[in-house]
């Protein structure tokens, strides 16, 4: 899939669990963790910017896209 989610990278960085993630964006962690590992079908606008205000990011910080899926 030619869509990478890179929120794992991010939360690193962060220093931040999955966990703390869910709690300060009101997420769930099964929710969280579906985007996390790709097999997310979609993404509200909303949560995207919820998640990005905590992490301090942008989106493409967290979504990328890679021609040919590589």
């Amino acid at each position: 899939m030619p869509i990478i989610v890179n929120l794992d990278v991010i939360l690193a960085r962060r220093k931040m669990t999955l966990s703390e993630l869910s709690e300060r964006v009101g997420i769930s962690i099964v929710n969280l963790s579906i985007l996390k590992t790709g097999k997310a079908k979609a993404v509200r606008f909303s949560t995207l910017e919820s998640i990005c205000e905590v992490l301090d990011c942008q989106p493409g910080d967290i979504i990328e896209h890679r021609k040919g899926g590589i």
